[in-house]
């Protein structure tokens, strides 16, 4: 295998325009459960420009070149002498954790347990696209107590990437009585094209009518807040059961250093003052929340090959 690789990367916190192609070194097996693969596909999200234009800047120090991205697919090419599951020649994929960032290069390395076989009847681009926005869906449905079974769903932006996985896996394996959506006109007829027919059961044009005023009030079993929106919807909320799981509002100091952005190599931890600020906006969200009688939360994904087997089955 090479020993230098091509990569895009960051000099420095910037917008993707100032995006460099660089050559780096090329990952290679150094720990019993490394996993190589060269990579054929990798998705962008969100998450790769803001980290790479420093989001996190504040309680992260980053070394240069930044390394870009999370989400890949492609084919082994070495593993560790105690990798079980997989072997070289295997098509796979992967959501990168923090610690081997960098799926925007040819090759990428990281432990077993964060991939899982690509899905046999999606091509190398189109699994690429699932890791990152599939699993954060499958984790935040999760996270209801009971079963979504004939609940009322709301997931606004229902085209986004995890919003439209999220639909999907609403209905289709958590099997919601009801999906609300939000989406501008013209995407209106992209819903069923996209997500399949019967998938979403109230379409909202969120240009020509406010959500808030055709929602009823205590009618929302689950939100999962994609648009930063959830404390506007409390009281669509059912009291006592209903639960809103936000990735799009701000998580708590806890939060944070508790989830996969933190965990690296250097063990980084949040400033007094970076602290201060998350606890108190997370704890304001939930009085507001706890007033209404309605729970809520921050998630964060915690990548991990057992949930995309789970996707791809």
């Amino acid at each position: 295998m090479a020993t230098e690789m091509l990569s895009v990367t960051a000099p420095a916190y910037t917008d993707p325009s100032k995006y460099e192609l660089s050559t780096v070194l090329c990952p290679h097996v150094t720990e019993e459960k490394d996993v190589v693969i060269r990579v054929h596909a990798a998705s962008v999200n969100p998450v790769d420009v803001k980290k790479a234009g420093g989001v996190f800047k504040m309680a992260v120090k980053e070394t240069f070149p930044y390394m870009i991205g999370y989400d890949a697919s492609g084919v082994v090419v070495a593993v560790g002498k105690e990798v079980k599951s997989l072997k070289v020649g295997d098509e796979v994929y992967t959501r990168l954790p923090e610690a081997n960032r960098g799926a925007w290069s040819e090759y990428a390395k990281c432990p077993e347990r964060y991939i899982a076989l690509k899905p046999k009847n999606l091509s190398f681009d189109d699994a690429a696209a699932l890791p990152l926005a599939g699993v954060t869906a499958l984790q935040v449905l999760k996270k209801y107590e009971g079963s979504l079974e004939g609940k009322t769903v709301f997931i606004p932006s229902g085209l986004s990437g995890t919003g439209a996985f999220a639909c999907q896996l609403a209905k289709n394996v958590f099997h919601a009585g009801k999906v609300i959506t939000t989406v501008s006109t013209s995407k209106i007829p992209l819903v069923p094209q996209l997500l399949g027919e019967g998938v979403v059961d109230e379409i909202i044009d969120y240009t020509k009518s406010d959500p808030i005023d055709i929602i009823p009030p205590r009618s929302i079993d689950f939100m999962f807040d994609t648009t930063g929106e959830a404390m506007v919807f409390l009281s669509r909320m059912v009291p006592k059961t209903g639960l809103i799981v936000s990735i799009s509002t701000k998580p708590s100091a806890t939060t944070l250093q508790a989830s996969s952005v933190m965990q690296r190599p250097d063990n980084p931890r949040i400033p007094l003052a970076g602290r201060v600020f998350l606890n108190a906006g997370d704890a304001v969200r939930r009085l507001r929340a706890w007033r209404w009688d309605v729970a809520y939360m921050y998630w964060f994904l915690d990548p991990n090959g057992k949930d995309l087997d789970t996707l791809r089955q």
